[in-house]
C-alpha cells in the first residue's frame, strides 16, 4: 500500500532507526502492518533446540560470513551460467549468419558464372557458325581454282601428248626390242625441266628399287631409266633382303651385255639360277660374291667359263675350296682378289695359283681370317703371284715371322701391308719387309713390334706415305723421331702407343713431313699435352683429320690453337680436358665436317651453341655420354648445321622429345642416329624422324624404356639397322632411371665394369 505521504512516512521511520538504534532495523519495518509475515523467528522455535544455543550466540561473524560466501557463489553461479548461455546462444547465431551469407555468396557467383557462360556459348556457337560458313566459301572458291589448274594442266598435257605420241610409240618399240640408246632419247617430258644427262647421273646413285619406282614416274622417265649406262654397275646389295632368283635372272638377261659391275654382297638367297645368269655376262669386269651362302665350287664353274674378263672377284665369306681356287686360272686378267674368311681351302688349294696360267698378273689379295694357311701356303702364293702390290692379312693370329719372310721371298714389289690383330709379327718381320718399297704399312695390337721397325722404315722406306701401328706399347718417342727425316708421310697413326709423349710427337711434326701431313691419331696418348698440339697448329698447315681422344692433359689452351687452322676438316677430342670456352674457339673458321667430344664433363649447352653458329659444314657430331647437355645444344646443332648425316646424343639424360623434333624438321638428310641412354625420350621421337628424316638407315635406341617394341615395330621397319630395349640404363652410364647422377666410392671406381 502506497502511504498518503511518503516524505512524512519516511521522515518518521528515519526517526524511529535514530531513536532505537541500528539493530532495530528490520527489513519488513517499512511494509504496512497488514502484510507483515507471519512467521516465527528461527531462533524462538528449532534453532535453539538443534545447536542448544541461545539467543546471543545464534548470530555469529563465521556464519555470517559463511552465509554471505555461500550466496554470492550461488548468485554467481546463477549469472555466469546465464552470460554463457547468453554468449553461447549469439553466438551460434552468428556462426549460422556467416554460413547463410557464404551459400549466399557461392549461390550468387553460380548465377553470376551461369550467366556469364550461356553468354559465351551463345557467341561460341554464333563463331561457329561464321567460321563454318567461311570455310565452306574458301573451299568452293579453292575447289573452283584448283578444278580450273587442273583443267589447263590436262589440256596443255593432252596437247603436247597429241603431238609427241607418235615419236613415243616408236621408242616403245624401240624398247620391246633392247636397243635403246642414250643418244635416241631426245624428248623431254614437263614433269622435269633438268637435262637428260643431268637425270642420268642422278639415276646411276639410286638403288634398284628406287630406280624401279623413277620408271613409274612418267613416259620419259621409264624410257631414262632403260639406259645401258645406267645398268653397267648393278648393286643388289643395297636391297639385298629382297633380292630372288628370278629378279636376278630377268634382269642380268636384259642387260647382260651391258654389265661390267655386279655386287650381289650379302645377297644369302640366291643359287644356281642366279650364277647361270651371271655367267652370261660376258663383259663383266668387277664381281662381289661376299656373303653368297649359295655360293659353291660348282656356281663358280659356271662363272669361270662365262666371265672371262674379270678385273676384280671377292670371294670373302662364302664356302668356297680348293676346287675354285683351280678354277681361278680361268681368269687370265685378274688383278684383285678377296678371299676373307674362307676357311674351307688349304694350302694346296694355294699351289694352283702358281700352276698354269695361275693368277700371275694379280696385284691385290686379301687373306684375312684364313687362319689355315700356314707358311707352305705363304711359299706358294709367292711363287704364283709374285707381282702383288697391295696385301691383307688381318685377324691372323696364326701369322707369323716366316709366314712374311717365305712371301716377301719373291714378291718384292709389295707396296702396302696391312696386318691388323696379328700379335705374333715382331720386327724381324719388318726386316723382310725392308726389302720391298713400301708406301703403306698398317700394324694393330702387336706387342711384339719396338723402335727398331721404325728405323727399319726410315731407312728402306724413303717414300712411304702411310703409317699406321696403333696398340704397339712397345713403341716410344725414338720412333717417331727416326721417321721424322721421311718426307712424304701424310697419315701417322699411332693410337693407344702410351709410351708416345711431347718429345715424339714435336720431333716428328718439326720434321720433313710435317707441313705435308694430313692425319694424325693420338688416341690414348697420355702423355701428349697443349705443348704438343700447339706445335701441331703452327707445323700443320694441310692437317685435316686430327684425333686427340683421351689425351687428358689437352686443355682449352692447345685447342684454341687449333682453332687457326684452317685446314681441319675433322677432329675428335673425346675425353679431353676441353671446355665451352676450347669448343668456341674451334668454331672459329667453320670448315669442320666432323666433330666429336664425346665424355667431354665440362661442355654446357653454351659451347656447342658458340661452336655451331661458327660452322655450317657439319656432317657428323657425337656428343655422347655429356650428361650435361639439353634440348638447346640439339636445337642449335640442327639449326645451324642443316648438312648433319651422323648424330649421337647416346648417355645424355636430359634429352626429350623435343631435341628429336628439331634434327626431324632440319636434318633431312640424317643417315645414323644413336639415343641409347636417352631415358625421357617417347614414341613421339620415333614418329618425328619418321616423318622428317626419310634417309635414316642406322637408329640405336637401347636403355630407352620409354619408347616402346609397337613404336619400333612401326616406325623403324624401314631402316637398314636399328637396336632398341627398354631396360633401365647400366650404371657405367653415371645416372639411375629417373635421371639422377649416381655417385660411386673409390672403391666402385677402381673396379673394372
Amino acid at each position: 500500500m502506497r502511504p498518503e505521504d511518503p516524505l512524512k512516512f519516511l521522515e518518521e521511520k528515519l526517526r524511529e532507526i535514530m531513536e532505537k538504534g541500528l539493530d532495530a532495523v528490520l527489513w519488513y519495518m517499512c511494509v504496512n502492518l497488514s502484510l507483515h509475515p507471519k512467521l516465527k523467528r528461527i531462533s524462538e522455535t528449532y534453532l535453539n533446540t538443534v545447536f542448544g544455543l541461545d539467543g546471543e550466540q545464534l548470530m555469529t561473524e563465521e556464519l555470517c560470513a559463511k552465509a554471505w560466501d555461500f550466496y554470492s557463489r550461488n548468485l554467481m553461479k546463477l549469472y555466469f551460467g546465464g552470460w554463457i548461455k547468453y554468449n553461447l546462444l549469439k553466438k551460434n547465431k552468428r556462426k549460422e549468419v556467416k554460413q547463410k551469407m557464404a551459400l549466399a555468396v557461392v549461390h550468387y557467383n553460380v548465377q553470376i558464372l551461369r550467366v556469364i557462360i550461356q553468354k559465351w556459348s551463345m557467341w561460341v556457337q554464333i563463331h561457329k557458325e561464321k567460321m563454318t560458313l567461311a570455310v565452306k566459301r574458301l573451299q568452293q572458291i579453292f575447289n573452283k581454282i584448283y578444278l580450273n589448274a587442273v583443267v589447263k594442266a590436262w589440256h596443255a598435257e593432252a596437247h603436247s601428248s597429241l603431238e609427241t605420241k607418235a615419236y613415243f610409240e616408236s621408242l616403245a618399240n624401240e624398247n620391246q626390242k633392247g636397243c635403246f640408246e642414250s643418244n635416241d632419247l631426245t624428248v623431254r617430258h614437263k614433269t622435269s625441266h633438268l637435262p637428260e644427262k643431268a637425270l642420268l647421273q642422278i639415276f646411276c646413285y639410286v638403288n634398284l628399287v628406287d630406280l624401279a619406282r623413277c620408271a613409274q614416274v612418267s613416259q620419259t622417265w621409264m624410257l631414262l631409266t632403260q639406259n645401258s649406262s645406267l645398268w653397267s654397275d648393278i648393286n643388289f646389295s643395297s636391297v639385298k633382303h629382297k633380292i630372288q632368283d628370278q629378279i636376278v635372272v630377268n634382269i642380268l638377261q636384259k642387260w647382260r651385255p651391258y654389265v661390267l659391275r655386279l655386287n650381289l654382297r650379302g645377297c644369302y638367297s640366291l643359287h644356281w639360277p642366279s650364277f647361270k645368269s651371271i655367267s652370261e655376262c660376258k663383259n663383266l669386269q668387277d664381281l662381289n660374291l661376299s656373303e653368297c651362302q649359295g655360293l659353291n665350287d660348282e656356281s663358280m664353274r659356271l662363272i669361270s667359263e662365262g666371265c672371262r674378263s674379270l678385273l676384280y672377284l671377292n670371294l670373302s665369306y662364302t664356302g668356297i675350296t680348293n676346287g675354285t681356287l683351280r678354277l681361278l686360272s680361268s681368269f687370265p686378267n685378274l688383278r684383285y682378289l678377296s678371299l676373307a674368311h674362307c676357311r674351307k681351302f688349304t694350302d694346296k688349294g694355294l699351289l694352283y695359283l702358281s700352276s698354269g696360267r695361275g693368277c700371275h698378273r694379280l696385284i691385290y689379295l686379301d687373306l684375312s681370317g684364313c687362319i689355315q694357311i700356314s707358311v707352305d701356303g705363304f711359299r706358294n702364293i709367292a711363287n704364283g703371284c709374285s707381282g702383288i702390290q697391295d696385301l691383307l692379312i688381318n685377324k691372323m693370329p696364326t701369322l707369323t715371322d716366316r709366314c712374311i719372310q717365305a712371301l716377301v721371298e719373291k714378291c718384292q714389289q709389295i707396296m702396302s701391308v696391312v696386318f691388323l690383330d696379328s700379335p705374333h709379327l715382331s720386327d724381324t718381320a719388318f726386316k723382310a719387309l725392308a726389302e720391298c718399297k713400301l708406301v703403306k704399312v698398317s700394324i694393330e695390337g702387336n706387342n711384339q713390334i719396338t723402335d727398331l721397325s721404325f728405323k727399319l722404315m726410315s731407312k728402306c722406306c724413303p717414300y712411304i706415305r702411310h703409317i699406321h701401328m696403333a696398340d704397339c706399347p712397345n713403341i716410344t718417342d725414338a720412333s717417331l723421331k727416326m721417321i721424322s727425316p721421311l718426307k712424304h708421310v701424310l697419315v701417322l697413326n699411332v693410337a693407344d702407343c702410351i709410351r708416345i709423349s711431347d718429345g715424339g710427337v714435336r720431333t716428328f711434326v718439326q720434321g720433313s713431313s710435317g707441313a705435308k701431313l694430313r692425319e694424325l691419331n693420338l688416341t690414348n696418348c697420355i702423355f701428349v699435352t697443349d705443348a704438343s698440339v700447339t706445335e701441331i697448329a703452327q707445323r700443320c698447315h694441310e692437317l685435316t683429320y686430327l684425333n686427340l681422344r683421351h689425351c687428358e692433359n689437352v686443355t682449352d689452351a692447345g685447342i684454341e690453337a687449333l682453332g687457326n687452322m684452317s685446314s681441319l676438316i675433322s677432329i675428335d677430342l673425346s675425353g679431353t680436358s676441353i671446355s665451352d670456352m676450347g669448343l668456341r674457339s674451334l668454331g672459329h673458321h667453320g670448315k669442320i665436317k666432323e666433330l666429336s667430344i664425346s665424355e667431354c664433363k665440362n661442355i654446357s649447352d653454351t659451347g656447342i651453341q658458340e661452336f655451331c653458329k661458327g660452322t655450317k659444314y657439319l656432317e657428323h657430331c657425337h656428343v655422347s655420354y655429356c650428361p650435361q647437355l639439353t634440348d638447346e645444344a640439339v636445337k642449335t646443332m640442327a639449326f645451324h648445321c642443316h648438312r648433319l648425316t651422323s648424330v649421337n646424343v647416346a648417355g645424355c639424360p636430359k634429352m626429350t622429345d623435343t631435341c628429336i623434333q628439331y634434327l626431324a624438321a632440319a636434318c633431312h638428310y640424317l643417315h645414323f642416329l644413336d639415343v641409347s641412354g636417352c631415358i625421357h625420350l617417347t614414341d613421339k621421337a620415333l614418329k618425328y624422324l619418321w616423318k622428317g628424316c626419310k634417309q635414316l638407315q642406322i637408329l640405336k635406341m637401347l636403355y630407352c624404356r620409354n619408347i616402346t617394341k609397337q613404336a619400333v615395330w612401326k616406325y623403324t621397319a624401314k631402316l637398314e639397322k636399328q637396336e632398341h630395349n627398354d631396360a633401365d640404363p647400366p650404371s657405367w652410364l653415371g645416372y639411375d632411371r629417373d635421371g639422377n647422377i649416381l655417385t660411386f666410392t673409390k672403391k666402385h671406381t677402381s673396379e673394372p665394369e
